[in-house]
C-alpha cells in the first residue's frame, strides 16, 4: 500500500492535471455507446442487486448508455485504490466517497458540479435535500460536488439477553432511570465482563487503529481533534484528555471495553453494548440475540450529543463520461430511488426522514425507535472528523496514539505529541 504522504502527493497531482487539462475526455459521439463505472465499497449481494435494478431501469430508458458497472473495492484501502486509479489514468466515472476524504475531493475540483443537472431533472426536488446533510459536500462557492446518499447516525445496540445473564438492567431501563451515560455504561460493562467473560461495550470498527470512530465517545466530553476552522490541533485539550482517560480506564482498569489485540463482535453475542451505525441492524436476525434495544449515544459530561457518518457519490471530472455520469447520479438519487436506497442508506431528503418511510425501508427497526433515536440523530448529529490531507493526518494520529494503548500511558503527553505531529499538516 502506498504511504499516506504519497497519497497526498497523488491528490495534488490529480487536482493539478484537472486544472490544466480539464476533462480527460470530450465524451462519446452520438453513435458511440456509453459504459459507466462506479466504484463502491460494498460487496453485499443484496445492495449490489438493488444498484443493478436501478441501473437497468435507467439503461432501458437511455439507449445511449450500454452498461453501468458497480466496482466493489476493499473498504480499508478504498480511498487509496481510488486515488491510485485517478493518478494512473484509469478513473471511474463515478465514486462513493467517505466523509474523511470529502474535503480533498471537493476542494481539488476532482468532482463535477451537480447543481445544474439535478435542477434540470424533472421531479428531482433538489430543495428537499437537507442543508446540514449537504454541507460537507459543497465547494467554497456553494456548488454541490457530491450527493450524500448515506447520512447514517451512530447509535447503541444493547444485548438485553446478556445484560440479564449478568444481572444488570436493560438498556431501556437505564435510559428510563436517567442512567444512560458513559460512566454507567462502563460500570455495567465491567460487571458483564466479570460475570460472563464477555465484553461490556465495543466501539465497532475502531480496533485501536481507526481512531476517528472514537468521536462517537469524545464528542460527549465536548472534545474535537482540531479547531472549527481546521487550523489548530486540539487533541491535547483538557476535554480530549478526559475522554481518552475514560477510554483508557475502560480498557485497562475496568475491562469494560476490549483492550488492544482483543476483539468482540456484538452481533455474535460477545458484548453487552456496541456503538455502530443503524445499517448494522441487518445483522440482528442472524445474531442469535433474542432481546435487544436501539438507543442513542450515551450522555457524556458535556450532555447529550449525536454523531453521523456520511458517504457521498460524485461524478469524476477525469472520467470518460462526466456529463453522462452526472445524469445517472440524478437518476440514482431521485426521490423514488432514494426511497429504495433508504433500505440500507438513510437519505438526505427531509421528506423521507419520517418514521413511516424509514420503517418501510428498515423493517427490523420499529417506528418508535426510528422516531426517538434515528431521526433526531440525523437532524442534530455532527459528522465524523474530516480534513484536507486526511490520509496523512490519519496515519500520523494513528501512529501517535500507539503510545496511549499501554497500561502506564502518559495520556496528556501522548496527545500533546499527536498535536506536534499534525500541527503543520492542519495548517496546509
Amino acid at each position: 500500500m502506498n504511504s499516506a504522504k504519497t497519497l497526498s502527493a497523488v491528490a495534488i497531482v490529480v487536482a493539478a492535471s484537472i486544472a490544466v487539462s480539464g476533462c480527460s475526455s470530450s465524451g462519446p459521439t452520438a453513435s458511440e455507446p456509453v459504459s459507466l463505472r462506479m466504484t463502491v465499497w460494498t460487496s453485499n449481494e443484496d445492495q449490489l442487486a438493488l444498484f443493478d435494478e436501478i441501473a437497468d431501469a435507467y439503461i432501458a430508458d437511455h439507449p445511449e448508455v450500454e452498461s453501468i458497472t458497480f466496482d466493489p473495492l476493499d473498504f480499508d484501502s478504498y480511498t487509496t485504490t481510488l486515488t491510485t486509479q485517478l493518478a494512473g489514468g484509469n478513473p471511474p466515472d463515478m465514486a462513493w466517497l467517505l466523509e474523511n476524504a470529502a474535503p480533498d475531493f471537493v476542494s481539488s475540483g476532482a468532482l463535477v458540479s451537480l447543481d445544474d443537472v439535478l435542477s434540470a431533472t424533472e421531479g428531482y426536488e433538489l430543495d428537499d435535500l437537507s442543508e446540514s446533510a449537504t454541507e460537507l459536500w459543497r465547494t467554497a462557492d456553494g456548488d454541490l460536488a457530491a450527493y450524500p446518499f448515506s447520512t447514517s447516525p451512530f447509535v447503541v445496540f444493547a444485548n438485553d439477553d446478556l445484560l440479564a445473564e449478568a444481572g444488570q438492567p436493560t438498556g431501556a431501563e437505564l435510559q428510563a432511570g436517567g442512567d444512560w451515560n458513559w460512566e454507567t455504561i462502563s460500570d455495567i460493562g465491567s460487571k458483564v465482563n466479570a460475570a460472563t467473560g464477555k465484553a461490556g461495550f465495543v466501539i465497532r470498527d475502531f480496533e485501536y487503529t481507526q481512531w476517528d470512530y472514537l468521536s462517537t465517545v469524545w464528542n460527549g466530553w465536548g472534545a474535537a481533534p482540531w479547531s472549527e476552522d481546521g487550523q489548530t490541533c486540539t487533541m491535547d485539550s483538557a476535554e480530549m484528555v478526559d475522554a481518552f482517560t475514560f477510554l483508557h480506564d475502560a480498557a485497562f482498569e475496568k475491562q469494560s471495553m476490549p483492550g488492544p489485540g482483543t476483539t468482540a463482535d456484538f452481533f455474535a453475542g460477545d458484548a453487552a453494548f456496541t456503538v455502530t451505525q443503524i445499517s448494522r441492524a441487518s445483522l440482528l436476525p442472524e445474531s442469535g440475540i433474542g432481546s435487544w434495544e436501539l438507543l442513542p449515544l450515551p450522555e457524556g459530561p458535556d450532555g447529550e450529543y449525536s454523531v453521523i457518518g456520511q458517504a457521498g457519490v460524485g461524478a469524476l471530472v477525469q472520467g470518460d463520461h462526466p456529463e453522462q455520469a452526472a445524469e445517472f447520479i440524478a437518476w440514482f438519487t431521485n426521490p423514488e430511488n432514494s426511497a429504495k436506497l433508504a433500505t440500507y442508506f438513510p437519505p438526505a431528503r427531509e421528506s423521507q426522514l419520517t418514521p413511516e418511510t424509514l420503517s418501510a425501508a428498515n423493517p427490523i427497526l420499529t417506528e418508535a425507535q426510528l422516531a426517538d433515536v434515528v431521526i433526531p440523530a440525523i437532524a442534530d448529529g455532527q459528522v465524523r472528523p474530516s480534513h484536507t490531507g486526511a490520509a496523512e493526518i490519519q496515519q500520523e494520529v494513528r501512529s501517535g496514539l500507539d503510545g496511549l494503548w499501554v497500561e502506564d500511558a502518559d495520556i496528556a503527553g501522548t496527545l500533546s505529541g499527536v498535536c506536534d505531529a499534525i500541527g503543520t499538516l492542519l495548517e496546509q
